[in-house]
C-alpha cells in the first residue's frame, strides 16, 4: 500500500518535428504571441503529442542537445512506439475511468487484484491503461526481468506513486506544519532523500529492532489474553475479529513510533477515550481511503464529505503524534543520562540526533499511516491461511515446540532466527496473497520496456500479486509451498523463484522503511499464538478482495483452542 503529472511527456521531438514546431513559431512571430521572459505559449506537435515552449526549439541544435541520450541508441530506435502498447481502449470524454464507475463500469474497486490478472491474460506482459481522469497512464508490467531492470536503473531519488490524498494533505492543507519536512511517504526527489537519510539509520539499526522485541512480546501476550476472553461457547472469536487485530497493530506501532502504550487493547473503552478515537480514526482510514485513492478524484477539485473527514482524521493523528513526541522530549530533558538503562528508543535516537521534535513527529506519523493497515491486513491473511491449512500449521507448531519446549520461554532474536518454517510460511502467504497488490514507479526518464518506447511521466505498475503467481517465474506457482523459501539444509525444495516476482516491501532506495518492525511484529504474534493454540476455520470459505489492502473479505470467526 502522490501528486502526479496529469499529462505525460511523449518523448522528445525528433529533428523533423522540431523543424515543424519551429515553422509554427515563425508563423506566430507576426501575431504578437511569441513568449517573453514572463509568458510562455505551449505548442503541441500533432504527430508526436510533444508539448514544448517555442523558444526552446528556435534552433535545431538546441533541440538535438536536449534529446535524451537513450533516443540515439539502437534499443530505442528499434523499439515500437508507445501508442502501440496494448490495453483497454478509452472512450471519448469518459476515457477508461468509466470502467471503474458504479453501475456502468466493468470493474469494482474491490476487484483490483483480479483486474490486474485479467489485463495480463488479455493483453500480455505489458499493458497500457490510459484515459484515467486526473491521472497519468498506468503501465502494467508483468515481466519480472523488466521489473528488475526498472528497479536497478532508477536513480538515488525514485518517484513512487502513492497516496495522492496524503500528498495534498501534507503539501497543501497542512503546509503550515510540514513545510519542507514532508517525510518519507508521499514525498519525492531531494526532500524525500534528505528526510529519509536523517531517520533511516535509527529505524533500520539491528540494535533498535532488538530493543523492541520484549515490549512487542508483552503487547502480544496482552492481545492473546484478550482473544481468550472474546471466545464464545463454541471457542470461536467474534465476527469483527479483524478489528481486534487492528487494535493490536495500533498498539504495536504506537509503542515503536510514539514510545508509549496507547491503551488500544483495554476492555470497554468509552467512545470519547483517546484509544477509542485512535481506533475509530484508523478504522475510518482503512474503510474509506481506497475511495480517495482509486475512484474518480473529485476531492482534488472541491472538498467532498469524504475528503473533509479525511482531513479531520489526519489532523487528529498529527495532534496525537505531537503530544507523545513532546512527552518523550521532556523525559530526555529531565532524565539523568547516567541513569539511562540500555538502548535508547527509536524516538529518543531521532530526537537526540536531530534536535528537532517535528522530524520525530513526522517520522512517527508516516510509520503509523503505512503500518497500521498493511500489518493488520497481512496478519488477517496469514491467520486465515493457517486456519485453513492444518498441515502447514502443524509444521510451524512442531518447529515452535522444538525451539520453545516451555511455551512461556521469552523470545529472543536468536530464537526467531531459527524459526525457518514460520518465516517461510509468511513469505509464501505474501507471494500468493500479497497484501499490497503491486509496487510502482513514475518514470523519470524515457525508457524502453518490453520493446516499447515509454516516455517519462508514465506510472509503471509492478503487479506482484500476478507475477508472484506466474509459472514462468515460480515453479508450481499454484501450489502453496513454504519449503520453496527454505535453504536445502532446512528442508528446502529446488525450483525457480525469480527474486523480483514477489517483493512485498518493494526494492531499492524506496524499500519500505518499517519492514524490519513489520517482520518482527508478525513473527512474534505467530510464534506466541501457534506455540500454545490451534486455529481453525469452520465456515464458508472467504474470497480475497481489496478494500485498501488485499485480504480475506468476511468475518474471521476462528476457533481458537489451547494445546
Amino acid at each position: 500500500m502522490n501528486k502526479l503529472p496529469v499529462r505525460a511527456w511523449r518523448g522528445t521531438a525528433s529533428t523533423a518535428s522540431a523543424s515543424s514546431l519551429r515553422r509554427s513559431v515563425s508563423k506566430l512571430s507576426g501575431t504578437g504571441l511569441l513568449p517573453n521572459e514572463k509568458q510562455r505559449l505551449e505548442i503541441r506537435d500533432s504527430s508526436t503529442g510533444v508539448a514544448a515552449c517555442p523558444h526552446l526549439l528556435e534552433q535545431e541544435e538546441t533541440a538535438a542537445a536536449t534529446t535524451p541520450r537513450i533516443h540515439s541508441t539502437p534499443e530505442w530506435q528499434n523499439a515500437l512506439p508507445y501508442s502501440q502498447i496494448p490495453g483497454p481502449k478509452p472512450l471519448p470524454i469518459l476515457g477508461n475511468t468509466w470502467r471503474l464507475m458504479p453501475i456502468i463500469g466493468q470493474y469494482t474497486i474491490s476487484d483490483v487484484a483480479n483486474i490486474s490478472s485479467l489485463l495480463h491474460d488479455r493483453y500480455g506482459r505489458i499493458v497500457r491503461f490510459g484515459g484515467l481522469i486526473g491521472r497519468p497512464d498506468l503501465l502494467f508490467i508483468y515481466d519480472a526481468d523488466e521489473i528488475e531492470k526498472c528497479y536497478r536503473s532508477e536513480g538515488p531519488t525514485p518517484f513512487r506513486p502513492s497516496m495522492p490524498s496524503l500528498v495534498k494533505y501534507k503539501s497543501v492543507v497542512r503546509k503550515d506544519f510540514f513545510g519542507e519536512l514532508g517525510g518519507v511517504v508521499g514525498v519525492h526527489g531531494e526532500p524525500w532523500r534528505q528526510f529519509r537519510s536523517r531517520v533511516q539509520k535509527p529505524v533500520l539499526q539491528l540494535s533498535t529492532i532488538r530493543r523492541y522485541l520484549q515490549p512487542l512480546e508483552a503487547i502480544t501476550d496482552d492481545f492473546l489474553v484478550r482473544c481468550e476472553l472474546l471466545l464464545d461457547g463454541n471457542q470461536e472469536l467474534p465476527e469483527d475479529f479483524d478489528n481486534e487485530i487492528h487494535k493490536w497493530s495500533l498498539e504495536c506501532i504506537g509503542r515503536v513510533a510514539l514510545d508509549t502504550r496507547l491503551g488500544c487493547l483495554e476492555a470497554n473503552l468509552t467512545p470519547d477515550s483517546e484509544p477509542q478515537q485512535i481506533i475509530d480514526a484508523a478504522k475510518y482510514a482503512l474503510r474509506n481511503v481506497a475511495t480517495l485513492e482509486l475512484k474518480a478524484p473529485y476531492w482534488r477539485y472541491f472538498p467532498t464529505p469524504l475528503w473533509t473527514q479525511y482531513v479531520k482524521n489526519m489532523n487528529f493523528f498529527v495532534s496525537v503524534c505531537m503530544k507523545y513526541i513532546q512527552s518523550a522530549t521532556e523525559r530526555l530533558k529531565t532524565q539523568d543520562p547516567s541513569l539511562r538503562d540500555g538502548e535508547p528508543s527509536l524516538v529518543e535516537k531521532v530526537i537526540m540526533s536531530e534536535k528537532n521534535e517535528k522530524i520525530a513527529t513526522i517520522m512517527a506519523l508516516d510509520l503509523i499511516l503505512v503500518g497500521i493497515d498493511t500489518i493488520s491486513m497481512a496478519v488477517c491473511s496469514m491467520l486465515y491461511q493457517l486456519a485453513t491449512r492444518p498441515e502447514e500449521q502443524q509444521k510451524v507448531h512442531e518447529e515452535l515446540k522444538r525451539l520453545l519446549p516451555d511455551p512461556n520461554t521469552p523470545l529472543t532474536i536468536a530464537l526467531l532466527d531459527q524459526m525457518h518454517h514460520l518465516k517461510a510460511f509468511i513469505k509464501e502467504v505474501f507471494r500468493m496473497y500479497s497484501t499490497v497488490i503491486g509496487n510502482g514507479r513514475t518514470l523519470q526518464e524515457d525508457s524502453v520496456i518490453c520493446g516499447y518506447q515509454v516516455p517519462k511521466g508514465v506510472q509503471a505498475v509492478f503487479p506482484t500479486i500476478v507475477t508472484g503467481n506466474m509459472e514462468e517465474y515460480v515453479t508450481d506457482a499454484a501450489t502453496f509451498r513454504p519449503e520453496r523459501w527454505l535453504k536445502p539444509q532446512h528442508g528446502g525444495v529446488p525450483g525457480k523463484l525469480h527474486p523480483f516476482a514477489s517483493l512485498p516491501y518493494g526494492y531499492g532506495a524506496r524499500m519500505c522503511l518499517g519492514r524490519r518492525f513489520a517482520d518482527l511484529e508478525m513473527q512474534i504474534l505467530l510464534a506466541k499464538l501457534l506455540r500454545s493454540h490451534k486455529l481453525e476455520y469452520n465456515h464458508k470459505p472467504l474470497d480475497y478482495a481489496v478494500t485498501f489492502m488485499y485480504a480475506p473479505d468476511g468475518p474471521l470467526r476462528f476457533k481458537m483452542t489451547r494445546i
